[in-house]
């Protein structure tokens, strides 16, 4: 599929319940194979509802920016700029201030087309704005996927983390991206 045309722009409240469904499409494409269904139904319940987005989109600290094609859409990344919460992950992450790519989904259909690298730029370019010396994420282990694309934009891994789902625990690598000028 070419890659096609998106429009990257912040989130707003009014979009929490478009990105909810979003969520709700992309996150279990992205669990690992034993991820079982009533973990992630629970992760999203819990971390990716109507109400949980309606506070990513009102909490200072988070940015949520929003891919949209043709009047929808299709993908969506959701920036931190605070610590890390896991003391582990802060110890290996040496530059500050820093910028966390908590969430990053396209739906299916647009992955491969340029919305994710779109999400990506926007994503660089705003941590810059606010002057960040890095940006870092953690991705699944066994995310191949995901981890060829974070090391096609300049992310390298730097360590290990768990990431809970559900009853389940799941190992991440901790991937950062210097950022110069």
């Amino acid at each position: 599929m070419p890659d096609v045309i998106v429009d990257v722009s912040r989130a707003g409240l009014w979009d929490a319940e478009a990105l909810s469904d979003v969520a709700a499409v992309t996150f279990p494409l992205a669990c690992p194979p034993q991820a079982t269904d009533e973990d992630i139904e629970i992760f999203i319940n819990d971390v990716l509802s109507i109400d949980r987005f309606g506070e990513y989109l009102s909490e200072p600290t988070h940015t949520v920016l929003k891919a949209v094609e043709r009047g929808t859409i299709v993908g969506y990344i959701m920036l931190i700029a605070d610590e890390p919460a896991d003391s582990d992950v802060a110890a290996v992450l040496s530059a500050r201030p820093l910028l966390e790519i908590s969430k990053m989904y396209v739906l299916p259909g647009h992955q491969g087309t340029g919305v994710a690298g779109a999400l990506m730029e926007a994503a660089v370019e705003h941590a810059r704005d606010i002057g960040c010396a890095a940006v870092w994420l953690g991705v699944n282990q066994l995310n191949s996927r995901a981890q060829r694309f974070y090391a096609k934009h300049g992310f390298r891994q730097v360590g290990t983390k768990t990431f809970q789902v559900g009853a389940q625990t799941h190992h991440d690598y901790v991937m950062c991206r210097p950022l110069s000028g």
